[in-house]
């Protein structure tokens, strides 16, 4: 699978572990990652994502819409935090298999759905979280329909926009009807919460 790396902690939860790495001994949630071509959550946006989401309430008993799911850590993630199932979609089909292959390892295969494609893919459904570490220009493109999924009051994690796309983004979606809960500008990227009307 490529290289490996050393297992490390994001956040107040979470230790992200390679599948060698042994369960942690403390009250952490392990998300194992088999080390390949979509990174094991060391990108900043990954990081600023997992410790946002420890922190929300709406992850209990969700079902989650995870756009551009990569590894699927940010849904095995909320899984680990309580969330019903998910539906992880991606446009590689290499990205769909190592999402599969993790969700495997993590013990939560049974509740997630994969599809490799767009999210005009999905046609009907309705999600308690939205997902969605992916680049800037490809967040204005799906947003309308990406608001539509989302049950009225429901967040929609947004991430993997570089700075000058954070303005756009956040005045598309705030026309959309969603308001701004959170704003993180990191050192190259930045991370957006926000909640439907």
């Amino acid at each position: 699978m490529g290289r490996t790396f050393q297992p490390f902690t994001v956040g107040h939860r979470f230790r992200i572990t390679p599948p060698e790495g042994g369960p942690s001994r403390d009250s952490r949630l392990d998300l194992v990652m088999a080390a390949g071509a979509f990174g094991s959550g060391e990108h900043e946006t990954t990081a600023s994502c997992l410790e946002i989401l420890e922190t929300m309430p709406e992850v209990q008993g969700a079902r989650v819409l995870d756009l551009g799911s990569g590894t699927g850590i940010l849904t095995i993630a909320a899984l680990k935090l309580g969330a019903k199932s998910a539906l992880c979609i991606d446009i590689e089909a290499s990205a769909v298999e190592a999402c599969r292959e993790n969700c495997k390892i993590n013990g939560v295969e049974e509740r997630v759905e994969h599809m490799c494609g767009t999210l005009d893919d999905v046609g009907e459904g309705s999600f308690d979280l939205i997902l969605a570490n992916i680049y800037g220009d490809i967040l204005l493109q799906v947003a309308e329909n990406l608001v539509a999924f989302a049950r009225p009051a429901a967040p929609l994690l947004l991430s993997g926009m570089l700075w000058e796309y954070n303005f756009p983004v956040r005045q598309k979606y705030e026309r959309l009807g969603c308001r701004i809960s959170q704003n993180r500008m990191l050192e190259e990227f930045s991370t957006l919460l926000l909640h439907k009307a």
